[in-house]
């Protein structure tokens, strides 16, 4: 019988001969963020000119690769995103990137049911143990789903990934071929926050109660939200992303997960973004589980959580509640993600909510970010019929269930000052309410929302 030892040495290869092994017209479904293959998305860029029109399937790649961003790829790679970084809003214009639009929890299996298949999965993992299982370690959003899903598995093995529980182990006998490459992790340092984003953390923190399960996004607002809730007690995790954040509230003694209703006591998650210490925390944890996107961000599931409360960033509101978190305009800026899975879901739990934060201006305080209307080509993240709560550093509107007047006096209320005159103009020119009046807000405030005009 051979041991998983020796049928780890067998299976391994180089990272040239690995790449060696794509064909053109093939399909290769790659892991995502801090799980990416940096040393098969390096050399597919050394590579890549031998091949033709080979699509590479992408999340949220966290360096810059040759194979994503070189023009010389043109004709030779065509890559498809489901969640762009600032690496690929460079590559768009080259017309060698485009968008997937999804709902985290659907992502891989819609891909995979429109496409049927594909052909080659480049994964992270960790070396296995004396049993020849591995670890995913750092990503199980779409992962899992494409190396089940792939007609040849590569792992690139790296020693420096955390090995973490949940659905994340994966036996030897289930790759084709590994690769080993042990070099440094992605780390994301936690945004400071600014004054705007502090007075936000803190009305959303008012929000969540003792006992609630949280979804946390990334960035300065997140991060002052955990600021805010050192004071409370017994909360729970189910999110999307662990972040550095959830470590400390964790070492606080704030999360417990004692009141939670599914995984009691888990922190649970489907990939982890942040920084060594969040890393060192989630190695070999068995209060910190790891499930499949399809599993943490399906909003039936969510809601089965007790007080979940979800909080995720947005770019741009209109009056009536439609939500932008992914686009300027027409120019395409991130994603979907698992917003709208997680908002929805949060909603659906006794005593949830989901919330929308954003700061009330943009480009130097030139411009708001609640708006009559969105920007032409705007992409809808969460639409009309499904938000909830809406928070600026002005204050908290509550949209779910009201009219559209009650609506835009209560976005209008959180705007920035310099904005309300012009927003409620607006309102009323368009016909979208007619003679509106605000209560508080009085006319004449805010000559520069005039001069915006």
């Amino acid at each position: 019988m051979t041991s998983a030892n020796d049928l780890y040495k067998r299976k391994r290869i180089s990272i040239p001969d690995a790449v060696g092994l794509v064909q053109s017209h093939q399909t290769i479904g790659v892991a995502m963020a801090a799980s990416e293959p940096p040393g098969l998305l390096t050399e597919l860029g050394r590579q890549g000119e031998r091949l033709e029109d080979v699509r590479l399937w992408v999340c949220l790649p966290m360096r810059e690769y040759e194979a994503v961003l070189s023009p010389r790829m043109a004709g030779h790679i065509f890559v498809e995103n489901w969640f762009y970084g600032a690496p690929d809003r460079k590559a768009h214009p080259q017309g060698r990137m485009s968008y997937i639009p999804n709902n985290l929890h659907q992502a891989a299996r819609d891909k995979l049911a429109r496409d049927g298949k594909v052909n080659i999965f480049w994964g992270t993992a960790t070396p296995p143990d004396r049993y020849g299982n591995m670890s995913l370690s750092l990503g199980l959003v779409i992962e899992k789903a494409l190396l089940e899903a792939a007609d040849l598995v590569v792992l690139e093995i790296n020693e420096n990934l955390p090995w973490t529980l949940g659905d994340t182990q994966v036996h030897i006998s289930q790759v084709d071929y590994v690769v080993e490459n042990t070099c440094p992790l992605v780390e994301l340092p936690p945004a400071p926050s600014t004054p705007e984003e502090e007075a936000i953390g803190g009305y959303i923190a008012d929000l969540i109660e003792d006992g609630a399960t949280i979804q946390l996004g990334i960035g300065g607002i997140p991060n002052a939200i955990t600021r805010y809730l050192m004071n409370r007690r017994d909360l729970g995790v189910h999110t999307e992303m662990f972040t550095d954040g959830m470590v400390d509230l964790f070492e606080a003694g704030v999360i417990t997960g004692k009141r939670k209703t599914l995984w009691k006591g888990k922190m649970v998650g489907a990939f982890a973004l942040g920084t060594q210490k969040l890393y060192n925390f989630i190695h070999n944890n068995v209060g910190v589980e790891f499930q499949q996107g399809k599993v943490t961000n399906d909003p039936y599931i969510i809601g089965q959580n007790y007080k979940m409360v979800s909080v995720n960033t947005a770019l741009q509101v209109d009056i009536i509640g439609q939500v932008c978190s992914q686009s300027l305009g027409v120019r395409h800026f991130s994603g979907t993600g698992g917003q709208l899975d997680t908002h929805r879901g949060a909603q659906r739990s006794p005593g949830g909510r989901g919330i929308i934060a954003l700061r009330s201006t943009a480009r130097n305080g030139t411009v708001s970010t609640i708006v009559p209307i969105l920007e032409p080509g705007a992409e809808v993240t969460v639409p009309s019929q499904d938000v909830d709560t809406i928070v600026t550093e002005f204050g908290v509107a509550e949209l779910r269930g009201r009219c559209v007047r009650d609506r835009a006096e209560a976005l209008i209320r959180i705007a920035h000052p310099d904005f309300r005159d012009y927003l409620r103009e607006e309102v009323e020119r368009l016909g979208i309410v007619p003679r509106l009046v605000v209560p508080g807000v009085q006319v004449g405030e805010g000559q520069q929302g005039q001069q915006a005009k």
